[in-house]
């Protein structure tokens, strides 16, 4: 007979005891009743029970007769409540002198991995599709693997009903995306890009229909990615080209297909909403309805002063007035003929030879259309937001605009980096402005314009107000301290950027005369920088009343900076085609030469990953080179008598602000 007691029953969990003893036994108690399915129990330790002897002695008989074998007593470390909540906190249980332990009868049934399930009120033609989606989503059949993450959680929120299908054929939804897709073209895209999927082929055919529908999903994705970022990263075609670009969320995508009035139109919307992209995408479909017929030029060289019956199909094909009657040859049109000669890389003669005539053969439209193409895709890197007030610099055009709520309220000329050093194409945020600025001389200019100058002539730093300080780590700070002769005139707009390029005044005002102005080491000119900060600062801190004057007054020998209490976005972009305020189409001359990848690279075989953005080694398309000297050892010699010797270090842009290296050798 079991011997009686009065204490509560007991029983033991197997769980480990205090840390570093996994041999320990916890000894609970139940509490009373139950509370909500819930049994909570009190945790003690052998030691703190009330009834220790009796109920020892009692589980010692207990395990006797069970086991008809001695059993060996294994005495537990007493478990503080600091223990148990460890032991809580290891086992994701609450921390508390009272652990809440779920059931036996309330524990749910162990849940197998299962699929996501099927959605039960579909239609039965749709249920068969849903069931094919579900299986072939399975199988992984979508490629790039994001998108594939996403459509099936798509598909699987919304139990495999499909999106584009309906009752066994496609459905309004999907006609209008086809239709935005179809026309791919007017939005300066490739339509091959997205291929589209036969539904009445499919019809009928649930796997076939499950097929065209993820077709359809991807050439969506496809062209929303492409519309918003571009078909081609900026990566690929310079190092001196760094947006940021804000990319598609495949699920985001989706799910408005899903719920769009007009899918055509959300599709669209993806698009830049910029009035620079929309003129060109208008220019862009205004070419595509002109029909221009291949004109037979073959023959005799045309020359200046020649009759012939090809000049008035000629001067027609080079956009100039027609007259049926008009078969002389010229001074106007040889001047159309030189300046289709230099846009198509040929020798400007001015003379309608063997290899104009093969240039003339491919129809002007079809050249237009690739440039304004080109220039659409750069739009595609921009931000979407400019800016309420906004800084545009258009490379191209030599210009700056200060843009205010969608209006232009103020342009000066610039003059921008020469094609060997060029100025890089960023969107950043103009921080501050500078009065008095000091010039540190990059050591690329350093190296390459000023150490030859000093080997003739120790004293030309000097005479062209230059400075030099040697550094204790055998380092050298060139310096121009502020001033008339400054090479950054009297004021610096500063936008921090990776290039370190800014805009500033220039001591060379003779410049802006010119018509082509990339005469810079990188960095933008302005023709009139004193109304620019006026008119940057009237936005920026309209409460101080700063004007040209008030800044002309504080100009001296001391370095004043003005902070812009909200930033201002700069965008440095590069548009060799765009619609002036009439209208009219304007092409400007392509000075570093970005259009040629760019539409070769929307045109390329392998355009179907040119989105993807590529490692450059390089920070920038050359080298930042540190200076090293000779040993210093010879404080009789010269700078310029010393040895120069070179070490090639990739720092990136030449337009960083720092210091020469002149270590010992």
């Amino acid at each position: 007979m079991i011997p009686s007691s009065s204490c509560p029953p007991w029983q033991q969990l197997n769980r480990p005891g205090p840390a570093g003893d996994h041999d320990g036994l916890a000894v609970l108690t139940p509490l009373t009743g139950h509370d909500h399915g819930f049994e909570v129990w009190n945790i003690f330790s052998l030691s703190e029970l009330s009834c220790a002897r009796a109920d020892f002695m009692r589980a010692l008989w207990l395990f006797g007769v069970v086991a008809s074998t001695a059993v060996a007593l294994i005495l537990v470390n007493p478990i503080s409540d600091a223990t148990g909540e460890e032991q809580a906190k290891e086992f994701g249980e609450p921390a508390s002198d009272a652990l809440v332990k779920t059931a036996p009868d309330a524990l749910p049934a162990p849940n197998p991995e299962t699929k996501p399930i099927i959605a039960s009120n579909l239609a039965p033609a749709d249920l068969l599709v849903a069931q094919k989606l579900q299986e072939m989503l399975a199988r992984g059949l979508v490629e790039r693997k994001q998108e594939r993450a996403a459509i099936e959680a798509f598909y699987a929120r919304r139990g495999y009903a499909p999106l584009w299908v309906a009752n066994g054929a496609k459905t309004i939804r999907a006609q209008a995306v086809l239709a935005r897709l179809k026309k791919a073209e007017l939005d300066g895209l490739d339509p091959t890009d997205y291929p589209i999927p036969d539904f009445r082929v499919a019809a009928g055919r649930p796997d076939a229909l499950a097929e065209a529908e993820l077709r359809l999903n991807t050439s969506v994705l496809a062209y929303a990615r492409h519309a918003q970022t571009g078909r081609v990263h900026h990566s690929r075609i310079s190092a001196d080209i760094d947006y940021h670009l804000a990319t598609t969320e495949p699920g985001e995508v989706l799910a408005r297909m899903a719920s769009a009035t007009d899918p055509g139109y959300a599709l669209g919307s993806y698009n830049p909403p910029h009035e620079g992209f929309r003129a060109l995408r208008a220019k862009l479909v205004e070419l595509r309805a002109r029909r221009f017929e291949l004109m037979n030029l073959g023959g005799p060289t045309l020359r200046l002063g020649m009759r012939d019956a090809r000049v008035p199909g000629l001067r027609e094909r080079l956009g100039l007035a027609r007259a049926a009657d008009n078969t002389a040859y010229d001074k106007m049109l040889a001047e159309a003929v030189k300046n289709f000669q230099r846009e198509h890389g040929l020798s400007p003669t001015g003379q309608v030879n063997s290899a104009t005539v093969e240039a003339l053969k491919v129809r002007r439209s079809d050249r237009e259309a690739e440039i304004i193409r080109g220039n659409m895709e750069r739009w595609r890197w921009l931000p979407r937001d400019l800016g309420k007030a906004h800084v545009i610099v258009n490379i191209p055009d030599y210009s700056l605009q200060v843009v205010r709520d969608g209006v232009a309220i103020w342009q000066t000329k610039i003059v921008v980096g020469k094609p060997s050093m060029p100025t890089p194409l960023i969107s950043e945020q103009m921080k501050f402005i500078t009065v008095n600025p000091t010039w540190n001389v990059p050591p690329s200019i350093v190296q390459n314009e000023y150490l030859p100058a000093l080997r003739q002539n120790p004293m030309a730093l000097a005479r062209i107000g230059l400075r030099v300080e040697h550094n204790r780590d055998g380092t050298i700070h060139v310096f121009q301290p502020p001033g008339e002769r400054n090479a950054l005139g009297r004021i610096r707009f500063n936008f921090p950027n990776k290039f370190l390029v800014y805009q500033h005044d220039t001591p060379h005002k003779h410049l802006f005369a010119h018509g082509k102005r990339a005469d810079s080491h990188g960095c933008i000119r302005v023709q009139d920088p004193l109304k620019y900060a006026e008119v940057l600062l009237s936005i920026a801190r309209p409460q101080d009343g700063y004007t040209a004057e008030r800044l002309h007054r504080m100009f001296g020998k001391s370095e004043q900076a003005i902070t812009l209490p909200t930033p201002i976005p700069v965008h440095l972009t590069y548009q060799t085609v765009f619609v002036d305020p009439s209208g009219k189409l304007q092409v400007r001359e392509d000075v570093y030469g970005r259009d040629a990848p760019t539409v070769a690279a929307l045109k390329g075989d392998d355009r179907k990953y040119a989105d993807l953005p590529i490692e450059r080694h390089e920070d920038r398309a050359r080298p930042r080179q540190a200076v090293h000297l000779a040993p210093r050892s010879h404080p009789n010699r010269t700078l310029s008598s010393r040895r120069v010797e070179y070490q090639y270090n990739k720092w990136g842009y030449p337009g960083r602000r720092g210091f020469a290296k002149l270590r010992p050798g």
